[in-house]
């Protein structure tokens, strides 16, 4: 099923069917302020898992427990005064916390841990469907594993239609990168996922506050494996001759493809111009990277923002699509 809804008019009747798959243990699609998610009543174990084989993900890669209100945390997480600081900021809106879980919560969303990420987005349609449905929603990206996230309802349906019960299009999405991931279980607290809600912004609310090194068990999704990876391979370049370099390692590739960021556009006509600043990079990256699929290149060529602020996101992802790998 497919339902298109314009996010600033539409009414209860629209998502009510949708909100009835969620009901009835099935999985729906729909749009946040960050990226499509794929959703399921948090509490229903067997739900849960169609998320799981919907996506290709591996059960071991937690999950992030939508909601619409703070009082649906009662049953979900022990909420803590730096939590409660930090909703009254930053909430609704692209940022997870990861709090101790509780009981009601099926190990199957927290990957067997005892601690849970929670969001409670600012996306008009995500919260109505997530009111309607009385429930909780346990949502990863809406794309197969590994591939890169979609920020439009194109992007789901390439990637899961037939797989999900229901796609809600929804316009495109507004940051274009997933939720920044704040783990409150450790001190000092630590960013495990950088992404719209920097670590300078956190910082001033709550004190010290570090990058998490990954070690262990993954508490967040986007620690453990390959993401956002189109079909072709990622190399990075970064530096004032990164353009020169990229035109050396080039000959190699019949069709390269550059992303390029504050230089010249370069001579390929495979190019995608990342945007003038890290928020539009942010929201054009994963657009970049399906279209680069989509033009059948060779190889992709990317130039990252500096670090700091949502160029700490991108970079994350860049690095992450790439593998590590750098010219």
């Amino acid at each position: 099923m497919r339902i298109t809804v314009n996010p600033h008019a539409f009414t209860d009747m629209q998502l009510e069917n949708a909100a009835a798959i969620l009901q009835g243990g099935g999985i729906c699609a729909f749009p946040t302020e960050t990226v499509y998610g794929l959703g399921a009543n948090a509490f229903d174990e067997k739900a849960v898992k169609k998320i799981f084989e919907a996506k290709g993900r591996p059960q071991d890669n937690p999950l992030i427990v939508h909601v619409s209100d703070r009082s649906q945390l009662d049953d979900i997480c022990t909420v803590t005064p730096l939590a409660e600081m930090l909703m009254d900021r930053f909430w609704g809106g692209p940022l997870t916390l990861i709090l101790p879980k509780k009981e009601a919560v099926p190990y199957s969303v927290t990957a067997g841990l005892e601690t849970v990420a929670v969001r409670l987005p600012s996306h008009p349609v995500a919260n109505a469907l997530i009111r309607l449905s009385g429930l909780p929603i346990a949502a990863p990206s809406a794309n197969l594993s590994g591939k890169p996230s979609p920020t439009r309802a194109a992007h789901v349906i390439a990637d899961l239609e037939g797989r999900a019960d229901c796609i809600i299009d929804g316009g495109d999405c507004l940051w274009g990168v997933e939720s920044t991931v704040l783990d409150l279980t450790v001190s000092p607290p630590a960013v495990l996922r950088p992404g719209a809600v920097t670590k300078e912004e956190l910082s001033e609310v709550i004190g010290e506050v570090i990058y998490g090194t990954g070690v262990g068990a993954p508490k967040s999704p986007g620690m453990k494996y390959t993401h956002y990876a189109p079909n072709a391979p990622v190399y990075i370049a970064e530096g004032e001759d990164a353009l020169a370099r990229i035109y050396s390692a080039a000959e190699k590739f019949q069709k390269p493809g550059v992303l390029y960021y504050q230089t010249e556009r370069p001579k390929f006509s495979s190019s995608v111009f990342a945007g003038k600043n890290e928020k539009e990079y942010a929201v054009n990256l994963f657009f970049a990277l399906r279209e680069f699929d989509k033009m059948g290149v060779d190889v992709i060529f990317a130039m990252p923002p500096k670090e700091g602020g949502m160029g700490d996101a991108v970079r994350n992802r860049l690095f992450k699509s790439a593998g590590g790998k750098t010219i």
